[in-house]
């Protein structure tokens, strides 16, 4: 077997362990939230206690992706990404077994720190090996992870929860990520970017628990927990955050390069994909529970009828690639990003029994983020130098993070604010809408000429 998979061209290797352990990852982020119900049942815990569950998960992912760069650079691409891939799995097996709550949180916890770390590395991996004039080609492996697992999440959870039991939800990593461990061991190309790259650790200092409170906040602020403690989490993290740009941007080996932000394509794709992510998650967070809490339907039911955005997100990988070279960025993002403001609006006008209306509107919404976020990873990394990218993709990863958590805590908020009802969560969906017409506005800003530059034409023409 060893012999036959060494003949695999090592770009798909790369491809094949960045899908599998990006798609567990974003899954994972989501796919709890389905089942956080059955937890407060077989622990007997209260709903707030269970949620450190995801807490701990992301408060740990967003700590340790700040560092992810320096281990890329200084200890070699693959080796670093094998070993956070293998800790995520570890932890996976570890949440299934968990006895009690405190033993899963735990598990939680050490899973989001594989995958605060796998994630950037993953990404440098991928545009490492592929020079930017191919990467728009790539657009269906970037769109699979990235933005399809969040939608299979509610999907998967719902039917593991209903049919078998919650603990699948961390089991089904196993056999995955066992072969994609195989796979990159035997095929991946190890990458030292810079062995004697030092150790930032003021910016580290600064960095961790500056990212980890303010995710803590925005968590806590959606889910309900104390708003004092929340608050003040907040400005402590925004405070450090504070500190760490200034720090940051007079130290001559950064941990977060934020000088790579003087990139306009890297700094304006940054910004409108924080824009969409704000608005898709926040949709994704508030229309799960108005149909069930509002409109009666069961967290099976749920998962079935968002599904067509995995969909949509698929569909829109397939023509992303045609568009970019018959529209060029600019065109392709504002409209793309107008489509998703109106269908997380057109949420709104989905009643108890529009099934066939629901899906619809998420195959919708799924196309049109899907067709944003495979031009804005494209776009970012135009122009960034090869050297740079495990800083660039560890940058690109927080402001993913926190523009993810962002979108949860903004519609928490909204409902919260505006009080029980159907009213509020109209609200929240239009607030998502908002986002997304910021992105519209900064899309029409994007220069796109060496973008086009970049991308060849396609064969025989």
């Amino acid at each position: 077997m060893a012999t036959a998979l060494r003949g695999v061209n090592p770009q798909i290797a790369v491809c094949v362990c960045y899908v599998a352990a990006m798609f567990m990852n974003g899954m994972d982020a989501t796919i709890v939230n389905v089942a956080l119900p059955a937890l407060v049942e077989d622990f007997s815990v209260s709903a707030s206690s269970a949620s450190s569950v995801n807490v701990g998960y992301l408060v740990s992912l967003a700590v340790c992706i700040p560092v992810s760069g320096w281990l890329g650079d200084r200890y070699g691409t693959k080796r670093v990404f094998l070993s956070a891939f293998g800790v995520f799995v570890l932890a996976s097996a570890l949440c299934g077994l968990s006895g009690d709550l405190l033993q899963l949180t735990l598990a939680r916890i050490l899973q989001g720190a594989g995958g605060g770390v796998m994630s950037p590395v993953a990404l440098t991996l991928l545009f490492r090996a592929y020079p930017p004039a191919e990467r728009i080609r790539l657009s269906r492996v970037l769109l699979l992870p990235t933005a399809v697992a969040p939608a299979l999440g509610p999907v998967l959870g719902g039917f593991f929860v209903e049919h078998l039991t919650w603990r699948w939800g961390f089991f089904v990593n196993l056999p995955v990520g066992i072969a994609a461990l195989v796979f990159g061991a035997l095929l991946l190309r190890e990458h030292v970017e810079a062995p004697d790259k030092r150790f930032d650790l003021r910016g580290f200092a600064l960095a961790a628990p500056g990212l980890g409170l303010v995710v803590f906040s925005l968590e806590g602020i959606a889910t309900g927990a104390s708003a004092t403690l929340s608050w003040l989490a907040g400005a402590a993290g925004l405070v450090l955050l504070g500190l760490l740009v200034r720090s940051q941007l007079r130290t001559e080996h950064p941990m977060l390069d934020l000088r790579l932000f003087a990139d306009d394509h890297f700094r304006r794709a940054s910004l409108i994909l924080f824009t969409c992510l704000v608005g898709f998650l926040g949709t994704l967070y508030g229309f799960t529970l108005m149909y069930q809490v509002e409109l009666g339907a069961s967290a099976w039911e749920t998962g079935l009828v968002t599904l067509p955005k995995a969909v949509g997100l698929m569909i829109a990988s397939q023509l992303v690639a045609w568009a970019h070279r018959r529209f060029g960025p600019r065109l392709l993002i504002a409209v793309a990003m107008f489509g998703a403001a109106l269908s997380f609006a057109a949420m709104n006008l989905i009643g108890p029994h529009d099934v066939w209306m629901a899906a619809f509107v998420q195959l919708a919404s799924g196309f049109f983020v899907g067709a944003a976020t495979a031009e804005l990873q494209v776009v970012a990394f135009t122009t960034i130098d090869k050297t740079d990218t495990g800083g660039a993709s560890t940058l690109f990863n927080v402001q993913r993070q926190v523009g993810s958590a962002l979108g949860v805590a903004i519609t928490a908020s909204v409902l919260a604010a505006s009080g029980p009802g159907l009213g509020s969560y109209h609200l929240a969906m239009l607030t998502s809408a908002g986002f997304a017409i910021i992105g519209v506005l900064l899309a029409l800003r994007v220069t796109e000429s060496v973008v086009l530059q970049r991308e060849p034409a396609p064969a025989g023409r």
